[in-house]
């Protein structure tokens, strides 16, 4: 990028430079076993941890001898290896960060799946990053089971985070094998990383669609996600006594609430390792439910709310929100894609006390580049926020230069987070990551304030719900459908989701016979369930299926998505007229 022109406008973060990042501390040595002046103090008896529908929770001393007991069997019984990689494929549970910090403990890498992903999409995921051991849910066994025999993982190397009722196979348990591990002597000496080696030891492969294709796993080290806490600490003054208590967005002492999926960077970064260095107390939830999650917040006495766009939705516009008491919610957070300011505006009137920010960033900036400062009790509306400390930005035009204060180009990040790259798979890699900065793929304006605001998006990818969606990979599977003979896949708005996946398809030979008789609507919903049957719910052709007579192309063959956006969102409309004319929402 520096060869293309002989001045490079570059912006660089308001709120100081980057603070003081350990690069010889693993992850869990730098929770658990060390201080940094940017820390606040966590009250007595505060826990890190606590399970919504029990109530148990867990605090630092139970964190970290679990932890401990698992690292030791992990060397003893299962014989994982250092830089090897173990999988969590289950909802969200306060048992989370302990796989995390015992895996973390003997040098091997973590890489989380989503719990609602088929068998043959969580294969792809343990294939590609080499899993040597599953950690599952029971929710998730099946699905799990299937995966783990197709890449030859014995029912030996699967590790039940929660004991199965009704299963007729027997596998160890996590507290099992927390239990043998802490029976043991001393079986393994804690990894002590040489000055440096955390920038390039991983600790997690993180999965992301990047700017195109089927998922890819994400390189993230040690010293990426301590320097994101760390940048978010000083952004927020955490540590700072002068801050008022009606300013502090993220107290010690506090609840801070959960319910985003923990193998989600967003999920992982934020709303756990973040929170327990700031002296929170995070609220697990396993999964979202509008009113539990209402009354996880009245019960608990939730302050800090990590949120995207649909539950913000839903908090404005659902009929039980006027039933709960929300008073104590003085904090919320917003990212994974835009919040409009009609939407903030009903929010403040809902919450008129509360702090609201919004934040950007990607698994491959190892999650925050930008959130909203902390002196603005509501953020620039329509802006992802200001540049953390420490991190460089540009913005890069289609004709190669690079754009200033009120230009837009394509966002370019330079931070002490960004990951090392995908894994084997070079050409992404060097299509991204170029000499220490992060290609972001979305369109963006940075203004004379330094706000930042992301207005399109050049890669392929579609956001549903704050997941990321390739088309390619939906493509991909269509294409083996008997009735579809070539198809092409885009995103379409939709008030609560963002977007949702709506699929052009030429039909074959077979499905124009059948059209021809009068069953089109009974191919589409053919064409919809093949999907639905092999890909997570938000990957669901719920936007719609459209026939067409051929997919636009280039002359090299690619798909001119584009052009059949803007007929994507016309028929979309026609859809949901027809399903519900008084309202068009998922």
């Amino acid at each position: 990028m520096e060869a293309l022109v002989s001045v490079i406008y570059e912006f660089r973060s308001i709120h100081g430079e980057c603070p003081e990042i350990p690069d010889d501390l693993s992850i869990p040595q730098f929770f658990l076993d060390s201080w940094h002046p940017l820390r606040p103090t966590r009250p007595v008896g505060s826990p890190w941890v606590i399970d919504d529908e029990s109530g148990n929770t867990l605090d630092y001393e139970q964190i970290r001898s679990r932890s401990y007991g698992l690292a030791q069997v992990l060397k003893t019984r299962w014989r994982l290896e250092e830089d090897q990689v173990a999988a969590i494929f289950s909802p969200n549970h306060t048992y989370y960060p302990i796989i995390c910090f015992g895996v973390h403990r003997i040098g091997a890498a973590i890489t989380a799946a989503n719990p609602t992903f088929s068998a043959e999409e969580l294969q792809y995921q343990l294939e590609a990053t080499k899993a040597q051991l599953l950690f599952v849910h029971p929710a998730a066994l099946k699905a799990g089971l299937a995966a783990a025999k197709a890449v030859g993982l014995s029912t030996d190397s699967v590790v039940l985070i929660e004991p199965a009722p009704n299963t007729e196979q027997r596998f160890v348990t996590l507290d099992e094998a927390i239990l043998e591990g802490l029976q043991q002597p001393e079986r393994f000496v804690d990894r002590q990383l040489k000055p440096g080696e955390a920038k390039t030891k991983i600790a997690f492969y993180n999965s992301s669609s990047g700017t195109t294709g089927k998922p890819k796993s994400v390189a993230i080290p040690h010293y990426s996600v301590i320097a994101n806490v760390l940048q978010k600490a000083r952004m927020n003054r955490v540590y700072d006594p002068t801050v008022p208590p009606e300013r502090r967005r993220f107290a010690a002492g506090s609840v801070s609430l959960n319910v985003l999926p923990q193998f989600h960077i967003y999920g992982c970064i934020v709303a756990v390792f973040f929170q327990i260095f700031c002296g929170c107390s995070v609220l697990v939830i396993p999964k979202f439910n509008f009113t539990s999650f209402l009354g996880s917040i009245q019960k608990y006495r939730v302050s800090t709310l990590f949120v995207v766009p649909p539950m913000i939705v839903l908090l404005c516009k659902h009929p039980a929100t006027k039933n709960y008491d929300l008073s104590s919610v003085r904090a919320v957070m917003v990212g994974a894609a835009p919040t409009s300011a009609e939407l903030t505006g009903q929010l403040m009137a809902l919450l008129p006390n509360i702090n609201f920010f919004q934040g950007y960033g990607l698994t491959e900036t190892a999650t925050t580049v930008c959130m909203g400062p902390l002196d603005k009790k509501v953020g620039t509306l329509g802006s992802a926020g200001q540049l953390l400390p420490g991190i460089r930005a540009r913005l890069l035009k289609p004709d190669g230069t690079y754009g200033g204060p009120g230009e837009q180009g394509e966002l370019v990040i330079y931070s002490p987070s960004n990951a090392l790259g995908y894994v084997n798979n070079e050409q992404a890699t060097k299509e991204t990551f170029i000499d220490g900065w992060v290609r972001t793929g979305d369109e963006a304006i940075i203004d004379a304030n330094n706000d930042i605001f992301i207005v399109d998006r050049l890669k392929e990818i579609m956001k549903v719900r704050g997941f990321q969606v390739a088309p390619a990979e939906l493509e991909g599977h269509l294409l083996n459908n008997l009735f579809v003979s070539d198809v092409c896949v885009v995103g379409v708005p939709d008030e609560y989701s963002g977007e949702v996946p709506f699929a052009f398809v030429v039909p074959s030979a077979e499905a124009n016979e059948r059209i021809k008789r009068g069953e089109e609507k009974l191919v589409k919903a053919q064409i919809a369930k093949y999907v639905a049957d092999a890909k997570a719910p938000y990957k669901h052709l719920v936007g719609g299926i459209e026939f067409i007579d051929i997919i636009p192309k280039n002359p090299s063959g690619k798909l001119l998505r584009r052009l059949l956006r803007d007929k994507a969102k016309e028929a979309r409309q026609r859809i949901v007229g027809e399903a519900n004319p008084t309202k068009a929402r998922l």
